[in-house]
């Protein structure tokens, strides 16, 4: 699974690091920002799964489930993000971008980071394993497509964005699971909303960074489409996909009003957004569309939180 292509400086030995830049250079590697945002999100799929019985919510085994959830989502994801880092080392080193995380900057060698990666990814998948074998399959395959799918796509075909977003996705799945023991349709439309989200958010920020990706030998639409025309349509067409299947959980029964009217406010201000992305696509105006997806996501998933209390 783990390939060796090289990646790391000559000229800077492994090693050497105190404890606190040793312990800052792992936690890298568990890429913490993406992490977080799949604990989140395994969290709301566990949230909105659950029934709004408030006596039967509140007992010690839903407690544990919700904890198992979140850590057993953390450990697998920082595991894959690790063994992530591992793989691409080579690349990493050819982009700006990149060229700073621990494996190509020669702090951290890349067998104890494949070592760290698989030990957290087995621990992860065995705490979920020992309370849904369900959930622990949805999260086996997360990391698969993650690492043995996505990952090598990524320089042959530029569809290995749409590859990218299903393992992307599946973490809310995952959480719904453990917190109603079995795949329904509102976390189908969970799975949905955070594959689509995952379009806009990715793409602007692959339309900033275009030259590294270039650089780095990725196939994707930003370095194909030098205008940026048909980047522009994609991200403006999976912004309106994202609005509705975010608001269609509410019809569903899902969530409340109060969800359905800071969403569809949000959506429209992220719409407005990606459009102007399209008129100019400037760096400036795609950030403007990455800053979006961050603030719609979380303001959704907090909302998604509120609106069943």
């Amino acid at each position: 699974m783990i390939q060796d292509i090289g990646g790391t400086r000559p000229a800077v030995a492994v090693g050497g690091l105190s404890w606190r830049e040793t312990f800052a250079a792992y936690h890298e590697l568990t890429k913490p920002g993406i992490t977080l945002m799949v604990v989140v999100s395994a969290a709301a799929g566990f949230w909105l799964a659950l029934p709004r019985n408030t006596e039967l919510v509140l007992t010690m085994d839903y407690a544990m489930r919700f904890l198992v959830t979140l850590a057993g989502t953390a450990l697998v994801s920082a595991g894959s993000c690790t063994l992530n880092h591992v793989l691409e080392r080579g690349y990493d080193l050819r982009m700006k971008r990149t060229m700073d995380r621990p494996i190509p900057s020669g702090r951290i060698a890349p067998a104890h980071a494949a070592f760290f990666g698989m030990v957290l990814s087995a621990v992860g998948l065995g705490l979920l394993a020992a309370h849904s074998v369900l959930a622990a399959a949805l999260a086996a395959a997360t990391w698969f497509l993650y690492l043995g799918v996505y990952t090598p796509l990524k320089r042959r075909t530029s569809l290995a964005t749409l590859v990218g977003g299903i393992p992307g996705a599946l973490p809310p799945l995952g959480g719904w699971v453990m917190g109603s023991g079995s795949i329904e349709a509102g976390g189908l439309v969970l799975f949905l909303v955070l594959f689509v989200w995952q379009m806009p958010h990715f793409l602007s920020l692959a339309w900033m960074y275009r030259k590294d990706y270039e650089r780095g030998g990725f196939q994707m639409l930003t370095v194909q489409d030098e205008r940026g025309v048909r980047v522009g349509l994609h991200v403006l067409a999976y912004t309106a996909a994202l609005v509705v299947f975010s608001l269609s959980l509410t019809p569903m029964g899902e969530t409340g009003p109060w969800y359905f009217a800071v969403t569809f406010v949000l959506g429209a201000a992220f719409l407005v957004a990606s459009a102007r992305f399209l008129a100019e696509r400037s760096n400036t105006r795609a950030r403007t569309v990455l800053l979006s997806s961050y603030m719609y996501l979380l303001a959704v998933l907090t909302m998604m939180f509120i609106d069943k209390v």
